[in-house]
């Protein structure tokens, strides 16, 4: 019997916790404004999945440029920096049927936890292997 891996779901901090929720994790590098630790309710907070300072300010100046800000993004996601915060979250992806990422961003199509969703779900499905599909360089082709 194989075990079921957990079902990844994507959430703003805004809207209300649900038992369908599973375990809720925060993926922003900063607290939710105006919201408490009770609204939220997070069972983890886990800052190294958020984008660097930088990225996030410039995608904020930039939220039209979001295949940029995923390019970006999917590398600091394969720093070391992450590493120890993918693994956490792979434990409670281990432990639960259901873990919500949790975000603040207003962009429901293009944010970080979008993005984080579609790396851990390629990583867990190819065994740990989730380098961002590189760009294949165009072909030159010649008549003979």
């Amino acid at each position: 019997m194989t075990a079921t891996l957990a079902q990844i779901r994507l959430k703003r901090a805004y809207d209300p916790p649900q038992k369908e929720d599973g375990a809720r994790v925060l993926v922003d590098r900063l607290w939710p404004r105006g919201l408490t630790k009770e609204a939220v309710r997070v069972a983890t907070w886990l800052r190294g999945l958020s984008p660097s300072n930088e990225l996030r300010k410039w995608f904020h100046a930039h939220f039209e440029q979001c295949r940029e800000f995923r390019r970006k993004y999917l590398l600091e996601l394969q720093s070391p920096a992450a590493a120890q915060d993918l693994e956490k979250l792979h434990e409670l992806r281990s432990a639960n049927r259901t873990v919500t990422l949790v975000f603040a961003s207003k962009q429901l199509e293009c944010n970080n936890a979008s993005v984080l969703k579609e790396f851990v779900e390629r990583k867990w499905r190819t065994g740990g292997k989730a380098a961002p599909k590189k760009a294949r360089p165009n072909r030159i082709i010649t008549s003979s």
